[in-house]
């Protein structure tokens, strides 16, 4: 006999088979007494008992002993798919062995020929219970790796864009936690076999892991640098790589002060062997300097005993005698200076020469106007409206504010010509003297002093390194800073003569 006339091929007997090889577990209940009437293969393997055994069975026999699956509890559920057509629960059963099985169970009411019936559904959950538990384990150990620990992991996907960052990475790189964290390159620079590089280079080389350095710039104060691998993940869906970091910015900046003993180191051997030099240099000059200048004296005589005796025009005579009058005063600086460099290399410290920083200003604009005029460069002055009278040594401080003003003026020749300008300033502050130059140019990128030389193309690179000397031999300070409008600000000071002290 047929059964469905939507499907005439299957027969009742059909059925009966279908629910024979099905693995879910079946058991049919009687809808009144909630006697257990059938149940298939698959619901007898894992209860352990025959449908014979099954029958008289009642709940507390084939359940857990637990309260939440007491008799009564069974029977309400049970109930619940007799009036309301189907009821779901998740129960606990008791094999004939005693092994307690999680299910997650569907009763459904079905009307049999002889009368209602409650088929219940059910399959063994428990394996799917401890996968559930593992993942919650993972979850919270996931959880406090990202939240509670000091480990700076990142988990980067093959563009360099961030996917993942532990708290502590967070915090370091700068990002914001309620923001995408975006690609690893706005946040720092990666580093390399001691260079800087690209994040494709970095992670070409992550085969499948490489060293890598992370630097971590800061608005103000030194970078952050974070060190480790980069580490390319395999058995991923996507392609990912791991990167696990650690602070050695200690240790950078310890290097990088090493390094900078070493050139000061480098510097002090050659200031001493310049101190030699000078003083050799400074001695040998000055028998040279007194036979020029007995020379002009030569030719000045010569000069007007020819006006005398009619051989030469007094016009050419007095031509010659600015020549030779503007050669005498090169010749008595060129002295001056030697006799300067000459107590430089002795004892500067004790200076008893008080001078007027207005006048050391006022000699050297001179210069300071010849250099910058070809490149363009706008000199300003702003002088202290009385004297700043100031214990030092004139030709050498003049030396010092001559370095300043030709360093402004080389930044200056970098930058677009509207913005060639210096400024000199003089003033008094509390029982010192201070002289600024203030540029216009690219800014400071560090400060030039705690290195022994400068790296500037052309030159020496010793004439910061010589004023820094000049200036504190003299009990005095000379400092650089970045400007706040732009451009850089150098300048020094030097003690006030007490007897110029202005009054307090």
């Amino acid at each position: 006999m047929q059964v469905d006339p939507r499907a005439p091929e299957l027969a009742a007997n059909d059925f009966v088979a279908m629910l024979n090889a099905s693995r879910m577990c079946v058991l049919i209940h009687d809808a009144a007494t909630k006697n257990i009437l059938w149940a298939n293969p698959a619901a007898c393997e894992m209860l352990g008992w025959s449908v014979t055994e099954l029958r008289p069975l009642k709940a507390n026999h084939m359940s857990s002993s637990a309260q939440q699956y007491d008799r009564v509890l069974g029977r309400a559920w049970l109930q619940e798919a007799v009036d309301k057509g189907a009821s779901r629960i998740e129960w606990h059963y008791r094999a004939k062995s005693g092994r307690v099985i999680p299910s997650e169970a569907v009763a459904v009411r079905v009307e049999l020929a002889q009368g209602p019936a409650v088929m219940v559904q059910f399959r063994d959950i428990e394996r799917e219970q401890e996968i559930e538990r593992e993942l919650r384990l993972t979850t919270s150990y996931i959880d406090a790796l990202a939240h509670h620990t000091s480990t700076i992991a990142l988990m980067l996907d093959a563009t360099g864009a961030l996917r993942f960052a532990t708290d502590t990475a967070v915090a370091l790189i700068g990002a914001r936690p309620t923001e995408p964290l975006g690609p690893l390159a706005q946040y720092g620079r990666l580093w390399s076999d001691g260079r800087a590089s690209t994040w494709d280079e970095v992670a070409a080389r992550a085969d499948p892991v490489t060293a890598i350095r992370l630097e971590i710039p800061r608005d103000a104060g030194e970078p952050v640098w974070l060190e480790g691998s980069l580490e390319r993940l395999k058995d991923t869906d996507d392609e990912a790589l791991l990167m696990i970091l650690h602070d050695v910015s200690d240790r950078v900046q310890e290097e990088a002060r090493r390094e900078r003993e070493l050139h000061r180191e480098n510097y002090l051997a050659r200031y001493n062997a310049m101190g030699d030099m000078a003083m050799a240099i400074a001695h040998e000059l000055g028998q040279p300097l007194a036979a020029a200048g007995n020379y002009l004296a030569g030719v000045r005589a010569r000069s007007q005993t020819l006006v005398n005796s009619g051989e030469l025009p007094s016009e050419a005579a007095a031509r010659l005698a600015f020549g030779v009058d503007s050669a005498e005063k090169q010749i008595e600086r060129a002295s001056t200076i030697v006799n300067a460099v000459r107590a430089f290399v002795g004892h500067l410290e004790h200076v008893k020469q008080v001078v007027d920083l207005n006048d050391v200003v006022e000699q050297c604009l001179h210069f300071v106007r010849l250099r910058a005029a070809p490149l363009g460069v706008q000199v300003a002055v702003r002088r202290h409206p009385e004297p700043v009278a100031v214990r030092c040594e004139r030709v050498l401080t003049g030396q010092v504010v001559l370095n300043l003003c030709f360093n402004a003026i080389d930044e200056m020749a970098a930058c677009d010509p509207d913005r060639r300008r210096i400024t000199i300033t003089t003033r008094i502050d509390d029982a010192a003297g201070v002289l600024t130059v203030d540029d216009q140019g690219r800014g400071l990128p560090h400060d030039p002093f705690e290195e022994s030389f400068t790296s500037k193309e052309h030159g020496s690179g010793v004439g910061l390194a010589l004023s820094y000397r000049i200036i504190t031999r003299q009990h005095g300070t000379i400092w650089a800073q970045r400007r706040d409008e732009g451009g850089s600000r150098f300048g020094f000071t030097l003690p006030l003569a007490r007897e110029h002290h202005p009054p307090a």
